[in-house]
């Protein structure tokens, strides 16, 4: 069983630990081993906890279960909605007659990575065009920044049920959101480790941000901005952005503070996805006259290639009040991009990105599975049709990336390239260990971008 350091590492009977085991975590390896056995949590553990707040010495094992052996199978009917349309139904209605246009990228996670920094202005190289030649590109960045100094970006040690720490140094941070001169435009840090630092490390990154022009959506700074969206124009195309992350990992800002991140319990154990503060941002998107609404969630279940059946009710009804694109993260995995024509406006094909996975993952030598991740490049068109101004996504594609790490004399390098350029036809890669990851991303991203997976 793989072990990853992301992990306050729960090792195997064989194994030495340096921290002495509690009776949560004796338990929790009990079950996983039995379970490991038993191959039973192949397919989805109904109930199960995603929110580490939530989690049973069950949860806790099926957690690293999935980390081990992601989960392939969706829970039954899901993939009937999810594969109902493809791609193709996503253009411009008949009659419209556009009048401006601006272009969108969307990718996953940004994680922190010791040593990255080597890799500035290398990372991005072959997906530049894809990631940052678009007016508008958007990225989920995980961890908070500080000043201070530290030998590792994760915290070990730290409480099992609550997760590890991770933080960001400028230089990380540097490496991570620019290519040369471009950077990403907007980047959410509403996400389970946005609190990991308290409200210093918020305080920290959104400065960062603002000192690069970069617009940070998810953390308000003030009670009167908590529930308001973001806004951008560009082509005179008003871009409305909401937000909200599933958790804090149980590392929650004090009463008095409790405005400073989006919150909501969008996949809960106990309650229905609660909506309501999403539903909040939406009404302020419309007040303020939004053109088109992004909604960025930070939810799922990790390691699961298919969202559960209640996040796709939830994301239908967002966008039948009034979302029109969905930017999910947090699973460390790729899930489908479901296209939904919408019942409150018939000419309308919503995009739901139940998971971007990420660009980066916290280990060098992350898992096939871990390494591969979808930019989302689209085109937005602003019109008219039957005399109402509407905005729609003219065309869609969703590209399967992954990050590569390799050497250049004595440094350690990373690099984030396109899936299909290592399987067309004439790809030929010489390293048979490499070929073999290139094949099982291959079959990972079938599976989920067409819902067939070869053998």
């Amino acid at each position: 069983m793989p072990v990853s350091k992301r992990t306050c590492t729960m090792l195997t009977a064989d194994e030495t630990r340096q921290t002495p085991e509690t009776s949560f975590e004796i338990r929790a390896k009990e079950i996983l081993e039995k379970a490991m056995l038993s191959h039973e949590w192949d397919v989805p553990l109904a109930g199960a906890a995603t929110d580490a707040a939530e989690m049973s010495h069950v949860d806790l094992a099926y957690w690293f279960y999935k980390l081990a052996r992601p989960t392939l199978v969706a829970e039954s009917g899901v993939p009937d909605a999810l594969f109902a349309s493809d791609k193709s139904v996503v253009r411009l209605p008949a009659g419209f007659k556009q009048e401006s246009a601006l272009t969108l990228s969307a990718a996953g996670d940004l994680m922190p990575m010791d040593g990255i920094e080597a890799s500035a202005n290398i990372i991005y190289e072959k997906v530049r065009d894809i990631l940052f030649d678009a007016d508008i590109s958007f990225a989920n960045l995980e961890a908070p920044l500080t000043k201070e100094e530290f030998d590792n970006c994760l915290v070990q040690g730290c409480d099992l049920p609550k997760g590890p720490i991770l933080r960001n140094s400028f230089a990380m941070f540097d490496a991570l959101v620019r290519h040369n001169d471009k950077s990403f435009h907007v980047l959410s840090i509403a996400n389970n480790h946005t609190f990991d630092l308290g409200v210093e490390g918020i305080q920290t990154t959104r400065k960062a941000l603002a000192d690069n022009n970069i617009v940070g959506i998810g953390t308000p700074e003030s009670r009167a901005e908590y529930g308001r969206a973001n806004i951008i124009t560009k082509a005179d195309i008003k871009v409305g952005f909401i937000s909200a992350t599933f958790s804090l990992n149980d590392r929650n800002p004090p009463e008095n503070e409790s405005y400073r991140v989006h919150t909501a319990r969008l996949v809960s154990k106990y309650v229905e996805p609660e909506l309501e503060l999403l539903n909040k941002q939406i009404g302020d998107c419309k007040r303020e006259g939004c053109d088109f609404i992004v909604a960025s969630l930070h939810w799922g279940y990790e390691f699961e290639f298919f969202p559960r059946s209640k996040q796709i009710e939830a994301a239908h009804a967002l966008v039948e009040e009034g979302v029109d694109l969905i930017l999910g993260h947090h699973p460390h995995v790729i899930q489908p991009v479901e296209y939904y024509r919408t019942k409150r406006d018939p000419n309308r094909t919503a995009v739901i990105a139940y998971s971007l996975g990420g660009l980066t993952f916290d280990e060098w030598n992350a898992a096939p599975h871990l390494s591969l991740g979808l930019i989302l490049k689209m085109k937005l068109s602003k019109g008219m049709i039957d005399g109402n101004t509407r905005t729609f996504i003219e065309n869609i594609r969703p590209i399967p990336v992954f990050h590569k790490a390799f050497h250049q004399g004595a440094r350690r390098l990373l690099r984030v390239e396109k899936l299909d350029d290592h399987t067309k036809i004439g790809a030929h890669e010489e390293d048979h260990d490499f070929r073999r990851r290139i094949n099982e991303m291959k079959r990972f991203a079938d599976l989920v971008l067409t819902n067939s997976i070869s053998q």
